[in-house]
């Protein structure tokens, strides 16, 4: 009977629109809510009359409600509304999410009773059943912050049965906020969404005028403050996480894909990332289905442990073109799309190629991924020859369009092009022959033959005089300036050579400093950056000047500096902002590059599970070790663990359970260790410890007992007690190895017979308690 109410509701509401769509104006609520976006874009009139729910003058947000229907509207009045106003509201709709209210003009027609709020769950709020309307929420307070103290605003982080709610509350009442953490409350409020670019709903939002909204249901036990003190490593003894979320099909053409990693689905203007580790022949262009089990990352829609199925079929998806002002906005976001830009820069990295490309004034990045390696290879995966395209070309990209910052709504951010192939890069035009210098030499040459035919009227002469005088003083300072561009590029493209050198970073960024006071004709420039180092001339005199500034943008995150300069005031206004600006980008260049540099070392000498020493670096410190001792007439010692019985671990619990038991087991034993100690992981269960600063066999083995007793306690892994054990054995430089394998020979050797004693010992004492067992012991004997 519900059911059949609701349908004839629906019904009544499109006979509605339609019939106040002929009179040009719709005059319901109703009538506006049951618009498609479709039709909502056509900026229908309308005027109706509806009760504020919700309003909030400094952000213009202002929501209505009429019965059950409600809506959105882009507020433009200065009247003080309050929640309770019966208001008329003359405008023209607008397709968003679902259909709002923009260009409104508003008139107060009194006060009137607030509509009764319904009560609504996290599936309903998720599912935007009750979007823009009063509801009501039960829900555990998590989180309760001030987020502005000027615009009197906070910030709930709430539980509900089913997920996370975000709430928005008008109060900056501190000591009533505090009151709130984990407590059980039922909030009343407007509903609506957090939106991503393409407005696709990643959350649930509520609108709260004021505390007196907040009913407390059961206050928190004892205070969050009143916890015992946790150590930092022991945080998620008690972690634990229940997803209730069913797993989705979705179909699309295929217009990324990296085996093992991600694809992206993409169906007319939705497109979608989707976590794979499948490695399946799938072709781009094709029509696929996906299934999985929907999340949220970083503010974007993801579909996680998913598994995609080619169906064959092609139904290739044409690139939009696009420009860095429209991919910057996310309207795009995993798009296919392409766009057009200058190479500023082309970078080969392990996982990928880079090329930093130049557009409207911007800089963005087009990137080749790389093969990713398998666990069955040997060996990494050989990389294709990078495509050279000379710097300054001018190419067109094609790819799937990357965020490189969090979810940003309606904000600009940073974006990166994710190209399939380099069949996606099309050169348009490589750099012109047609430069600045040669065009002067044609003047010049130009102005030569005019001043020699000049010569030949005599009664002209006085006046060729004059204009010879002006003539030469123009290309005198036309060839001064082509000297200084000519010595701007030459500049420009040592710095570019030195930062794809070794050049330490400090003297390419103050290379980069003289380049820009050179553009500011000997301007003290310095700058800062963003750990407090600072460079240059920032101790010089400034008086008289004025001091500007540029921030070193990031391509991801906060600036990474800032660029300052003393400039006098008959600077032009155009050097200036050149300098800054191309300064400021290639200090950006040279930052990044240098850290990402420095990420390559880190990676290449440590254990990504551990973030201990790797076999690699071991072996460079015992070689250097060796060297040493040799040198000095010294010893040194090393110890090899192996960790016991840890295929059964992995067996009995899994791999994440074995992964976190070696990076506790790393820990431990580097918290027995001294600070010249080295602890390098060798192998999956093994590891080695390089001491060298020994004086006898005795230190050693007691360091290597240290090490025996991190395994005495047992071990507590998401909720599985893991009663560790681990065989250690001990080589001495020289007596037990004068080369490196000889050395870790000997350690294994040694380990190795620590392991059969345990394990015989153990044998031993299981006979013990069995007679039987004993017995038959006695009988192989």
């Amino acid at each position: 009977m519900k059911k059949l109410s609701l349908a004839v509701v629906i019904v009544l509401a499109c006979v509605a629109a339609a019939a106040e769509a002929e009179t040009g104006t719709l005059t319901t609520l109703a009538a506006i809510h049951a618009l498609s976006n479709a039709e909502a874009s056509r900026h229908l009139p309308v005027e109706f009359e509806a009760t504020v729910t919700y309003y909030r003058d400094y952000e213009r947000t202002l929501f209505v409600q009429d019965g059950d229907a409600a809506i959105y509207i882009r507020a433009t009045t200065g009247l003080k509304l309050r929640p309770g106003d019966r208001i008329r509201v003359w405008g023209t709709t607008a397709d968003s999410f679902r259909p709002i209210i923009g260009n409104s003009s508003i008139e107060r027609l009194g006060h009137d009773e607030m509509p009764k709020a319904v009560s609504a769950d996290f599936k309903d709020l998720m599912q935007a059943r009750y979007d823009c309307r009063l509801v009501t929420v039960r829900a555990l307070v998590r989180t309760a912050d001030v987020a502005n103290f000027s615009r009197s605003n906070s910030r709930l982080q709430m539980l509900a049965d089913g997920g996370a709610i975000e709430a928005t509350l008008d109060s900056n009442d501190g000591e009533a906020l505090k009151g709130l953490l984990d407590a059980e409350v039922e909030v009343t409020g407007v509903a609506s969404g957090r939106f991503d670019g393409k407005m696709q709903q990643t959350g649930v939002l509520l609108h709260i005028t004021s505390l007196a909204n907040i009913k407390v249901l059961q206050h928190a036990q004892s205070s969050p403050w009143s916890l015992p003190v946790t150590p930092m490593d022991q945080i998620l003894y008690d972690y634990h996480v229940i997803s209730r979320t069913p797993r989705v099909r979705v179909q699309g053409t295929i217009t990324y894909y990296q085996p093992g990693s991600a694809v992206v689905l993409q169906n007319g203007s939705k497109s979608l990332w989707i976590v794979t580790e499948g490695r399946n022949d799938l072709r781009l262009g094709d029509v696929a289905d996906a299934t999985g089990i929907p999340d949220v990352h970083d503010g974007f829609l993801t579909l996680t442990q998913a598994t995609v199925q080619d169906t064959g079929v092609q139904e290739p998806v044409t690139p939009h073109e696009s420009n860095w002002s429209e991919l910057t906005q996310s309207h795009h976001l995993f798009d296919l799309v392409s766009i057009q830009g200058k190479v500023v820069a082309a970078v080969r990295e392990a996982a990928q190629d880079e090329y930093v490309l130049l557009a409207d004034d911007h800089l963005f990045s087009a990137i080749v991924r790389h093969p990713a390696a398998t666990y069955s290879s040997l060996a990494p995966p050989s990389l294709p020859p990078m495509k050279q395209v000379p710097t300054g070309s001018t190419i067109h990209v094609t790819g799937v369009c990357i965020l490189e910052d969090s979810n940003p709504f309606d904000a600009n951010v940073p974006f990166s092009v994710m190209m399939r192939s380099y069949e996606d890069i099309e050169v348009i035009a490589r750099p012109s022959w047609l430069s600045v210098r040669n065009l002067t030499r044609l003047i010049s040459v130009l102005l030569v033959i005019m001043l020699a035919v000049s010569t030949w009227g005599w009664t002209l002469r006085r006046k060729v005089r004059r204009q010879t005088a002006v003539l030469a003083a123009r290309a005198e300072a036309e060839a001064e300036a082509e000297r200084q561009n000519a010595r701007l590029q030459q500049q420009r493209s040592r710095i570019l050579e030195d930062i794809n050198g070794s050049r330490p970073l400090v003297e390419v960024l103050e290379e980069i400093l003289d380049f820009v006071s050179f553009q500011l004709h000997g301007a003290p420039c310095w700058c800062e950056i963003a750990d407090g180092a600072r460079l240059g001339s920032h101790g010089a005199d400034t008086r008289g000047a004025e001091i500007v500034e540029e921030a070193i943008p990031a391509r991801t995150g906060p600036p990474l500096g800032t660029i300052f300069a003393a400039v006098y005031p008959h600077t032009p206004v155009e050097i200036e902002k050149e300098a800054f600006f191309t300064g400021s980008r290639l200090a950006t260049l040279a930052i990044e590059n240098r850290r990402l540099y420095s990420d390559l070392v880190h990676r290449s000498e440590f254990d990504q599970l551990t973030d201990i020493h790797n076999r690699f670096s071991l072996d460079k410190q015992m070689e250097a070790q060796i060297a040493r001792a040799r040198e000095n007439a010294t010893i040194f010692g090393l110890i090899y663990v192996d960790l016991d019985e840890f295929k059964q671990v992995n067996d009995q619990y899994g791999h994440r359970v074995g992964d976190l038991y070696l990076q506790e087991a790393s820990r431990r034993m580097k918290r027995q260790l001294r600070s010249a100690d080295l602890l390098a992981r060798i192998g999956g269960d093994e590891f080695a410890v390089l001491l060298p600063q020994v004086h006898n066999r005795s230190e050693v083995e007691e360091i290597a007992l240290r090490l025996d007793n991190c395994f005495a306690a047992p071990y507590r892994v998401e909720g599985c007690v893991i009663h560790g054990s681990a065989s250690i054995g001990i080589a001495l430089y020289p007596d037990d190895g004068s080369t490196k394998d000889s050395l870790l020979s000997a350690a294994d050797a040694a380990m190795y017979v620590t392991k059969h004693i345990k394990q015989a010992e153990g044998e031993t004492a299981e006979a013990t308690e069995n007679p039987t067992i004993a017995r038959r012991a006695d009988d192989r004997g």
